[in-house]
């Protein structure tokens, strides 16, 4: 009776509340923060040194924005009373969107003047949350097919970095030992995901990430002098190395890319939504949109930067299939512990870039699969939806593929256009209202759960007709006994 009923409490759980044996959340956990770690510590890493902070300075930085980056990931996931998390297997870390304008700012202001940017920026998220997550009722799935689409596109040139070695100009990039690194890291990650199965196939990015980062050691040494010049223990303190200020220009800058940072999280919520089965509404929006507020404030109090959600991680989900956003949790607590243990941070920064990015195939290749997969159930006939995911693309990908094109506008439009998935969202939107008309929100749009892989389809449809056709002769035999 007891087996009985956890059968039943196991098959009504929603993949997404799965709560997985403890050894596995970990595994799956450590593969979400290896993902992650490079694009996470690279925001402190670059605007540091912009603003001259010493060496010592900015591993203390990595520190405290692992930790809080760890506690904002543990609320994204498991959510707070009402108006906290969006119950996603979301991570949380430094923005990409507003590295360029903190740098800007950092030069003119110091990190004093960012610091109370970011605070500012934190209050701004969290006020307009309410009405910017209204805007579901304009994601139909054509609009959120070609955006998830032009995610897992969009950012396919971060693995191309990663790939060659960090970035175009430097000395060295895309040297044939980097790429040859790469592609093995990708055939073991694929020939593991191929023959393996259960944990192991599940884990196939971490182990491809460890067996990759011991053979590139083989050939090349490690630097251990990051893991050598931190401390054993640090715990985030407030003001650390400046005290805020609040500039009227630095605050309008930043609040017009809290903006960008707001549209992507929310197209990011909705695809892994999408991954998961589970419909994002309206409430899920502004909740994880509250969550992305409250941490830009609190990491503005320790000297800290905007937070978003990582895109890159929702490649793994799809690469996986690990829906549970328990998983996500202990991301959060690894991220914390590494917070803490100054030393242990250090470490996941021995993995070479190549090899990270011969990963960030697949991952990345996982994001636009899921978008492609999505405009699979849209329909094209008699309608314009075509052309607006041919919009939302063909301009989306233009700052992707053309980086300067919008060199010649005004520094505060190029904070907007150099971000291919904010015009490519706003496109989506302002196509579908165009071509399409105004046309409500219906349940039938709600994203739906994955279908079942073409051999377990096959093999259900199978048990169905084996089961009919022996109840179909057993009926027969009672029927001929009784005559």
């Amino acid at each position: 009776m007891k087996d009985t009923t956890q059968a039943s409490r196991n098959t009504s759980t929603a993949p997404v509340d799965e709560v997985l044996p403890l050894t596995q959340m970990f595994l799956y956990g450590l593969q979400h923060v290896l993902v992650m770690y490079a694009g996470s510590v690279a925001v402190p890493l670059l605007v540091g040194s912009a603003v001259g902070l010493p060496r010592e300075h900015i591993i203390l930085l990595i520190s405290a924005d692992l930790f809080i980056c760890g506690a904002a990931t543990i609320i994204q996931s498991i959510g707070i009373r009402q108006w906290l998390g969006c119950r996603l297997p979301l991570i949380q870390g430094c923005t990409f969107a507003a590295l360029v304008p903190m740098m800007l700012i950092g030069k003119q202001y110091g990190l004093s003047g960012i610091s109370g940017a970011v605070i500012v920026s934190g209050v701004f998220i969290i006020c307009c949350a309410p009405w910017i997550s209204k805007m579901l009722r304009f994601f139909p799935k054509v609009v959120m097919g070609g955006i998830v689409t032009l995610i897992g596109l969009s950012i396919m040139p971060v693995a191309g970095g990663w790939i060659g070695g960090g970035s175009s100009d430097m000395q060295g990039f895309g040297e044939l030992f980097s790429l040859l690194m790469a592609v093995i890291t990708l055939a073991i990650i694929l020939t593991i995901y191929t023959f393996a199965s259960g944990v192991v196939k599940n884990t196939s990015v971490l182990i491809g990430l460890i067996i990759g980062t011991v053979l590139w050691g083989c050939f090349r040494p490690l630097d251990f002098n990051l893991v050598h010049a931190s401390p054993w223990f640090h715990l985030p303190q407030a003001f650390p190395f400046a005290t805020p200020e609040f500039h009227i220009v630095p605050i309008a800058v930043l609040s017009m890319v809290m903006v960008v940072v707001m549209v992507e999280t929310m197209s990011t919520m909705m695809a892994i939504g999408d991954m998961v089965g589970k419909t994002v509404d309206t409430k899920m929006l502004r909740n994880g949109l509250n969550t992305c507020g409250l941490g830009t404030l609190i990491c503005g109090l320790f000297n800290l930067f905007p937070y978003a959600s990582f895109a890159q991680n929702v490649g793994l989900i799809g690469l996986t299939g690990v829906r549970s956003r328990f998983v996500v949790t202990a991301s959060g607590i690894i991220l914390m512990l590494m917070g803490i243990l100054a030393k242990m941070a250090a470490l996941v920064v021995l993995i070479p870039k190549p090899v990270l990015g011969g990963a960030g195939i697949v991952m990345f290749g996982m994001v636009a699969v899921s978008g492609v997969r999505t405009l699979g159930q849209v329909n094209y006939r008699n309608n314009n939806n075509g052309m607006v995911v041919a919009l939302t693309l063909g301009i989306g990908l233009m700052p992707v593929v053309v980086p300067n094109l919008f060199n010649q506008f005004p520094p505060m439009m190029q904070l907007f256009l150099h971000s291919g998935i904010t015009i490519g969202t706003l496109t989506a939107i302002v196509a579908n209202l165009m071509l399409n008309g105004r046309v409500p929100f219906k349940a039938s749009e709600a994203l739906t759960p994955d279908p079942l892989p073409p051999t377990a389809a096959a093999r259900s449809m199978a048990v169905r007709t084996v089961r009919m056709w022996l109840l179909l002769r057993k009926v027969n035999k009672e029927q001929s006994q009784q005559d």
